[in-house]
Order: structure tokens, then sequence, then C-alpha cells
């Protein structure tokens, strides 16, 4: 059973249809003890670091996925879910993450393109992970934000993408950890392949 973590501020309902669209087993839950009886864990996010760290801390999530994770739990973190991860955020100010995996979330310079970057973008796939088996490169994602992740450890990043010049970190892996700038529950047959990948282990 996968716990998907309701801290006030993620696309919880639209991941959930994804994984009972793959008759994975679900939970939504707001109570950080729930995540003892799970198998693996989602942090989705959608809006501001700041703001969602802020929710993530007052909801009591912040060290029980510390916890879990320092177990050996599989977490997934989906686009600001991913982004929370790492150890710093510059939207609206300097802000701690959780600080499993070193790295920054920093503005993206679009070189004259629209921000945020919204739409389907084609990745580069720099080595297979259990979350990308079976992910060709060129294949389409979609994405919608406006801060990226630059990872400290590049051997970590899994795959990129290109917007305006700025190349971005799509999705990494470190241990159990693994994270998606984009969204895989919104990318068609490409991201449920990913979501069944993460229910795989």
């Amino acid at each position: 059973m996968i716990a998907i973590i309701d801290y006030g501020a993620g696309n919880l309902f639209s991941v959930k249809n994804a994984l009972d669209y793959l008759h994975i087993e679900t939970m939504i839950t707001a109570n950080p003890a729930d995540l003892d009886a799970a198998d693996g864990l989602i942090l989705p996010g959608v809006g501001a670091f700041r703001d969602a760290m802020t929710m993530l801390n007052n909801s009591g999530f912040t060290e029980a996925i510390k916890q879990q994770t320092a177990a050996g739990k599989p977490l997934l973190g989906i686009c600001l879910g991913m982004q929370m991860l790492f150890e710093k955020g510059y939207e609206f100010g300097e802000t701690d993450g959780l600080g499993l995996i070193p790295g920054c979330v920093q503005l993206i310079d679009g070189g004259g393109l629209k921000i945020p970057h919204m739409g389907w973008n084609d990745l580069t796939v720099l080595h297979d992970c259990a979350l990308s088996e079976g992910v060709q490169d060129g294949d389409y994602v979609y994405f919608v934000h406006s801060y990226y992740l630059k990872a400290d450890d590049e051997n970590i990043v899994a795959a990129t993408t290109e917007y305006g010049g700025t190349i971005i970190h799509a999705s990494v892996q470190k241990d159990n950890i693994y994270a998606c700038q984009f969204h895989p529950e919104k990318s068609s047959t490409v991201g449920l392949q990913i979501l069944k990948n993460f229910a795989a282990l």
C-alpha cells in the first residue's frame, strides 16, 4: 500500500486517480502515524516552496518522512514535492527544505520563454534507474513549474529536459528516494509507467 501524504498543498486526487487506474492500493492520509503501515510514500506538491514547507512542518510529516526514508522506505516526490526533498528553495526568500538530498531550487532562466514552464517537454535519459524502466530517450512528460532543481551531485540525475537554454534536472534517484519535476499522473502512458515502476518497488 502506498501512502499519499496530505499536508495541505498537494495534487492528491489526480495522483490517487492514476494509481487507482493501475489497480495499485493507496490511501490519502493527513496522519503521520499512518506512514508506518505503508510500503511506499508519495509526497506531491503544488504552489510555492516556502508556503508548502511551512504546511509540511506544521503537519508533523517532516520528521515522519525523514524517519521513514532513513529506515529504507521508498519515497517519490512529485513536482514541488520533489523540490522539497532538497536543502534549500529560493521562492519568496531562502527556505530550508527536507534536506534529504544535497541541492537547491532556483528560478528558471527561460531565455526569453514564458515562465512558468508549462506543457509537454521531452526527456533526455541519462542512466537507468528503477523509476525510469521502460522510459525512452525523447519521451514526453508534462511540466508546470517556475523553479527547478539543481542537484549538487549530478550522478543522481536520471533524466533532464531543456527549457530556454536551462538544463532542468527532471528526475533523480538517491538510494530509496525518487523524484520527478514533471507530473507523472498527467503524463499519459509514460507517466503511468513511472508510477507503475515506483509501485513495483
